[in-house]
């Protein structure tokens, strides 16, 4: 049976859901972990992807990719607040865009998050039992145009066909009506590592789930908290030692885990002592320790400011929705963040009543996606699912004004046309500048991108009649076609976003992850050998312990030298599942006679060192009136003297 999964691909963690029975279920990673870091390491030809990247953030940090989600589909200029935040460089693509550089080799952040959704992708295969090819993918409410696409585009370059994008708080509502039967309107109150969104729904008793409204902050997350904490310890650090630590990538990633744990301390504690032992050494060539404390009061001091951006956007979406705030029954938060108490205490000051903790905050969006999975596949067929587009599309118009053509928490998907004229005598193209936003100039917003329709007849200024037609699906991503009705020559695009990808770069991309793929399970074969191999010497170790006044001195020469090799090839960088494998035999057909005689010396139930090697192996509408659209930089001059609109 095919299915469709659910993907949370998150900022900090991800998470993957299938249904099953009618009832959304998470899929256990192949750690056995519900939930993973969204975290990637690259060296050379080795990828390694979540809990064995993270392991390596320490020692290689320009390495380790996380946060990526930051960058995806974004202008490198939008997010250089976000880049001074990670160790790994991120530099300017030629079209505007982010690409992360990792030993000279550049990667876009659609491919870093392919690498996660391809681990997602085998490991929900190994679990269900059968290729999995459908996908399910939420991104937060708040995101653009551009980053729906480039989300989509990890998908196909995961090798997955992204069946649909749903917004986040749309996922975690489907999870919160799973198995309810009511009239009800929720608002979800989602704050995850990298992005904040506040959706209002009305849940139907014929299960109905429409979107009234929505809002947010794609520049707010649970890493500013964390980033706050960071430049706390780097300042008292910096106070004591007269050292700066911020260019010290290795000491900032090590800061950076215990700033993550501070900041979840804090949410039960009082205070938290940060100790880091030899984290630097000093001009004396002396090592320095870093020990800081910092206090509940001291944490919601310096994040003082983060916590009131909070409140806007639910209060913004409280208006838009068009019901007062008594009338909504429930407030669902999501998102590991929404556990500080602060946050708890905004909610209650705001809707003056205390929040639900009936959805699990770090499951709830992949278990609605799976949900949404199951509509698609046919599994759920009782279902209405209504959702918006968070941002205004507009078209630039003369004067350089956004003439909104979809207005903000329009319900998807939604098809809008209007009819545009030209600004010069016989001008025979029209640019098409599509733009997303709530800004009344063209510039202040989001630039989608731009296409030219071209073979007008000769007319006269204002006598051409260009109908563009915005439709959104529902996915959120938008087709804009443009056609001149005397002579019915049409321009129909999907819009390449500025930070695009080509299905030419796609089409490598896939090439490349699927290589990586294979080097994975090399990387993996040989962790898994290692695995092995610890687990040998450390029952050796064990019985060598137990036994050391009863084993004589020749024969405990024999078993540290034989642990020496062991560790030592358990050390080697470049060593091969092969060397291991191979050795294994050695150690085995050597520690076997002596394990079994002074474990039955001892009278102590020590498995078969074949046991102990296999266990692992086993897995261990239209308008009337034609305004002038033309953004021909030709035209530009004529435009400030005729200023026409």
């Amino acid at each position: 049976m095919w299915k469709v999964i659910g993907i949370d691909l998150g900022t900090t963690n991800s998470a993957v859901a299938y249904l099953m029975g009618g009832k959304s279920e998470i899929i256990v990673n192949d750690e056995g972990k519900r939930t993973t870091p969204s975290i990637v390491y690259i060296k050379g030809d080795d990828l390694l992807v979540w809990d064995l990247a993270k392991r390596k953030a320490i020692l290689e940090p320009k390495n380790v990719v996380y946060e990526v989600k930051r960058f995806i589909g974004r202008k490198y200029s939008e997010v250089k607040d976000e880049i001074k935040t990670v160790p790994y460089q991120v530099k300017e693509w030629k079209d505007g865009g982010c690409l992360v550089v990792i030993d000279d080799k550049e990667y876009k952040p659609e491919q870093i998050s392919a690498f996660i959704l391809q681990k997602i992708k085998k490991d929900a295969e190994k679990f269900l039992g059968e290729d999995v090819t459908q996908a399910v993918i939420t991104v937060p409410a708040y995101f653009n145009d551009s980053q729906r696409n480039a989300t989509k585009v990890a998908g196909e370059i995961a090798w997955l066909k992204v069946e649909r994008i749903i917004n986040e708080p749309t996922a975690a509502a489907l999870n919160y009506g799973e198995g309810k039967n009511k009239d009800e309107k929720i608002c979800v109150f989602d704050l995850g590592g990298g992005t904040f969104d506040v959706t209002i729904m009305e849940i139907g008793s014929e299960w109905s789930y429409q979107v009234l409204s929505t809002s947010g902050d794609t520049h707010l997350g649970g890493a500013d908290w964390d980033a706050r904490i960071i430049n706390y310890i780097l300042e008292e650090f910096k106070k004591k030692e007269s050292i700066d630590l911020g260019d010290n990538a290795m000491a900032m990633q090590r800061i950076k885990e215990e700033a993550e744990n501070a900041k979840k301390q804090l949410s039960s504690t009082e205070r938290v002592d940060i100790t880091i032992p030899f984290i630097t050494t000093g001009d004396d060539g002396q090592p320095r320790n870093l020990d800081v404390t910092i206090t509940k009061a001291k944490f919601e001091e310096i994040t003082k400011d983060l916590f009131e951006r909070t409140k806007k956007p639910v209060l913004d979406a409280i208006s838009d929705s068009k019901i007062s705030k008594d009338e909504i029954n429930d407030i669902i938060l999501v998102g590991w963040s929404t556990r500080m108490p602060q946050i708890k205490n905004i909610v209650k000051d705001i809707f003056g009543k205390e929040p639900k903790a009936t959805v699990n905050p770090d499951e709830a969006v992949a278990a609605g996606a799976a949900i949404q999975g199951g509509i698609i596949q046919g599994d759920v067929n009782d279902i209405l699912l209504m959702d918006v587009t968070p941002l205004s599309l507009a078209v630039e118009v003369e004067g350089w004004l956004a003439h909104k053509m979809i207005e903000r928490n329009t319900t998807i998907p939604a098809k809008k046309s209007n009819v545009y004229t030209t600004a010069s005598d016989n001008q025979s193209a029209v640019t098409v500048h599509v733009v997303q936003g709530e800004r009344q100039f063209a510039k202040d917003n989001k630039s989608l991108g731009t296409f030219n329709l071209e073979g007008i007849p000769n007319m006269r200024r204002g006598e051409p009649k260009i109908e563009v037609t915005f439709d959104i699906d529902a996915n959120g991503i938008l087709n804009v076609s443009a056609k001149e009705q005397s002579t019915g020559k049409e321009q129909k695009v999907t819009i390449q976003w500025a930070t695009g990808i080509s299905d030419e770069e796609i089409a490598t991309a896939k090439e490349e992850a699927e290589k990586f793929a294979e080097e994975d399970k090399k990387k993996r074969e040989v962790v898994e050998a290692k695995n092995r191999l610890e687990q040998v010497v450390y029952q050796m170790e064990n019985m060598k312990n137990d036994n050391k006044d009863k084993i004589p001195e020749d024969e405990m020469k024999k078993i540290d030298e034989l642990l020496k090799e062991a560790n030592e090839l358990k050390a080697k960088e470049d060593v091969t599942k092969e060397e291991i494998d191979k050795e294994l035999e050695k150690y085995n057909k050597e520690f076997q006679e002596l394990m079994g005689k002074y474990a039955a010396e001892n009278n102590t139930e020590n498995p078969n060192p074949n046991d102990i090697i296999d266990e692992d192996g086993k897995d261990a509408d239209k308008s009337d009136e034609a305004e002038v659209i033309d953004a021909d930089e030709d035209k530009k001059d004529d435009k400030k003297e005729d200023n026409k609109k």
